[in-house]
């Protein structure tokens, strides 16, 4: 029996409420807001897939995923503009990847 007045102590019982806490603060310093794109990038964009498409060049892909710029290289395989969807395949590891049009920041022909 604890005698009275005592608690029973519990170390760092809220750490992990802190330590998640800090964590998203961390993280949200490092992330970045989606830039919104004039209709004339968007355009410019299009028009650049559809280029490296029926040319079949390389590109440099830039686009926007949980707060974070990221680019890669690849071909682009499958545009289709009405439906916000395009394929391509990235250079590393020559996987198909599906991607929404609207998360593109940036394609320039490698």
């Amino acid at each position: 029996m604890e005698p009275r007045g005592m608690k029973k102590w519990r170390p760092f019982a809220t750490m992990p409420e802190q330590y998640i806490g800090l964590q998203e603060i961390i993280n949200k310093q490092v992330e970045v807001t989606q830039p919104v794109l004039t209709e004339e990038q968007m355009e410019q964009i299009n028009f650049t897939l559809i280029e490296a498409l029926h040319t079949n060049k390389k590109v440099y892909l830039t686009y926007y995923k949980q707060g974070q710029y990221i680019t890669e290289t690849g071909f682009i395989q499958f545009v289709d503009s009405l439906g916000n969807l395009f394929i391509f395949i990235d250079d590393v590891f020559e996987l198909k990847n599906k991607m929404r049009l609207s998360e593109l920041i940036d394609v320039r022909l490698a």
